[in-house]
């Protein structure tokens, strides 16, 4: 967009750009080489320069409609389409559509007698008559450094390059011109990356025996740019350069749960499992079921219907698939519906920069929902554990960025501490779950537990680790005297416990008998008692009727004995019998 000046009267446009088409070149330069202007490549034998100048000409015929104009001073037209056919490129089929056209400049400086003046008036009309074959876009110069090799006077070389330039740049072609290094400087002469307005710098190491290609932006006039190194490769599909992704740590945190396959795993996880884009470690000793647990996630990804991507630097296919049918797992089916993708190759094979450009084409090209990468501590015998950390760093930004859950295992030495990684990344994974092996009157028994899961409260139990012809399961540890209980000893602890519980519920039982004998007793001499009160006051009762009654009859015989006598004496006798009764 055009932006006004500081003085507000003119408008300045931003600088344009021309789209590479190479794989990550266009996002470290900020949208591709300066348009129009003259970049320089350069570099070392074999680090690649013609291969980038090839695609950067291919790519624009092909996907920008910018034809193209390859000026070569080294091979001839035909030594170019053989060395580049590997990558796919059909050079001689886009010489035929006119898309790219091939001008061999033949320099031999045993042949060639320097005399009076000299210039590049004849590459200039060389060059003129194939920009207008083609109408080209593009110009590929391969290599510069073939014009100065029969002449002594660099001066006027120095001065023709600088015209050659700024001819290429009043026609508007967007031009890319390859440059050996020099000692001490960028190129050999050490003039084109002052008059060129793009430099990118190639190089090509050796560590142990483990080749590695990088490539930096050392200037890029008007443009703002990535100026690290950036590691870069060529195969089959031509160069891909791997910047790192995401520095800002932009991407999104996904809330959504998948399972771990394990059941009682996930309950340890709040009974939801995983979260989907996260990370998760499991490391722990050799045999402690590391590659098992891995092989449950890329189970339980398959039969939710997701791709998952499952990387092995140990085991082949057909081994993995044979150990997993061992505890149930059935690899086989998902991999014929295209559902598991499985990768294998020898961690010495290739260097970081290569590891990673594989995983990253798998994962474009079959867009799994999960990566499993087992163990990704075999890295370390091709790489430093510093190379290797950076690498993971980068392939970790590049799967949250695609909401891509990933799952390593890394092996823990046995003399080493179990929280501890030798790759020190254990800062970057989101859930770490740790496998041990417990040692126990002649057992070695598994047992695992979540030393970490940002997000969610995990359990902070110790879990036995069983792995059977029907899966995994996860038993509660005992505690005993000496610590956890697991195999033989838990099983001797649980017989213990429950011979214990018996004897207890025997003497319960026991109790309740005597209990209810006392209370039957109990019973037996309180209704004894209640029966010998009732008797007793029915006996009372008795006695108090018999006195009434006597007390009655008494009345009515005084009452008759003063009848007879002519006496009424019944008020007297009452009254007398009411005094005594108050």
């Amino acid at each position: 967009m055009p932006q006004r000046a500081n003085n507000g009267s003119h408008f300045l446009s931003a600088l344009e750009k021309s789209c590479t088409g190479i794989k990550g070149l266009d996002e470290i330069s900020g949208g591709g080489l300066p348009k129009g202007r003259t970049t320089i490549v350069c570099g070392g034998p074999g680090c690649g320069k013609t291969m980038l100048g090839i695609e950067f000409l291919v790519r624009g015929a092909t996907e920008f409609n910018e034809p193209g104009v390859l000026l070569a001073f080294e091979e001839t037209p035909q030594e170019m389409a053989r060395n580049v056919a590997s990558l796919g490129f059909d050079l001689n089929g886009l010489v035929e559509r006119k898309k790219l056209f091939f001008e061999y400049v033949y320099i031999e400086p045993s042949e060639i007698e320097e005399a009076g003046d000299y210039d590049l008036e004849g590459l200039f009309v060389r060059l003129q008559n194939a920009i207008e074959t083609v109408g080209a876009k593009r110009v590929l110069l391969d290599t510069v450094e073939a014009i100065f090799s029969g002449f002594k006077n660099i001066g006027v070389l120095r001065a023709e390059i600088r015209r050659l330039f700024r001819w290429l740049k009043d026609r508007g072609m967007t031009t890319m011109v390859t440059a050996e290094r020099g000692e001490g400087t960028l190129t050999r002469h050490g003039l084109e990356e002052y008059v060129s307005d793009c430099v990118i710098l190639l190089d090509h190491r050796i560590s142990e025996q483990t080749s590695t290609r990088r490539m930096r932006i050392v200037k890029y006039r008007g443009s703002s740019h990535g100026s690290d190194e950036y590691p870069f490769l060529i195969d089959e599909q031509g160069v891909s350069v791997l910047p790192i992704t995401s520095l800002e740590l932009q991407h999104a945190a996904s809330t959504e749960r998948v399972s771990s396959g394990i059941g009682d795993l996930d309950d340890m996880l709040e009974g939801e499992g995983y979260f989907r884009g996260s990370s998760v470690l499991i490391s722990g000793t050799a045999g402690t079921g590391k590659t098992t647990l891995a092989t449950s996630f890329a189970d339980a990804t398959c039969r939710r219907g997701e791709k998952c991507l499952y990387i092995a630097f140990e085991e082949s296919l057909g081994q993995l698939s044979r150990n997993m049918r061992s505890v149930g797992f059935e690899l086989n089916p998902w991999i014929k519906k295209g559902l598991l993708i499985h990768g294998a190759w020898r961690p010495s094979q290739y260097g970081m920069e290569m590891h990673l450009l594989r995983i990253h084409k798998l994962i474009e090209q079959f867009q799994p929902k999960a990566v499993v990468i087992d163990p990704v501590t075999n890295l370390i015998s091709g790489s430093t554990a510093k190379d290797v950390q950076a690498m993971l760093t980068r392939l970790l930004d590049f799967l949250k960025m695609r909401k891509v859950t990933a799952l390593f295992t890394s092996l823990t030495a046995a003399r080493e501490s179990l929280e501890h990684t030798n790759l020190a990344i254990s800062s970057l994974i989101d859930t770490w779950v740790l496998l041990r092996d417990i040692e126990l009157n002649g057992e070695r028994n598994r047992a695992v537990y979540l030393v970490k899961s940002r997000g969610m409260a995990h359990s902070n139990q110790l879990r036995e680790f069983v792995m059977g012809k029907n899966g995994i399961r996860l038993i509660p540890a005992y505690v005993g005297v000496g610590g956890v209980l697991t195999g033989s000893s838990r099983l001797a602890q649980q017989a213990k416990e429950k011979s214990e519980m018996l004897s207890r519920e025997q003497e319960i039982e026991r109790q309740k008998v005597e209990l209810d004998r006392q209370r039957q007793a109990l019973q037996v001499q309180i209704a004894a008692l209640q029966s010998e009160f009732v008797a007793k006051e029915h006996q009372m009762k008795r006695l108090i009727e018999q006195a009434q009654q006597r007390e009655r009859v008494l009345v009515t015989d005084e009452e008759a004995m003063s009848h007879s006598r002519g006496v009424n004496t019944s008020n007297g006798r009452k009254a007398k019998a009411a005094g005594g009764s108050r």
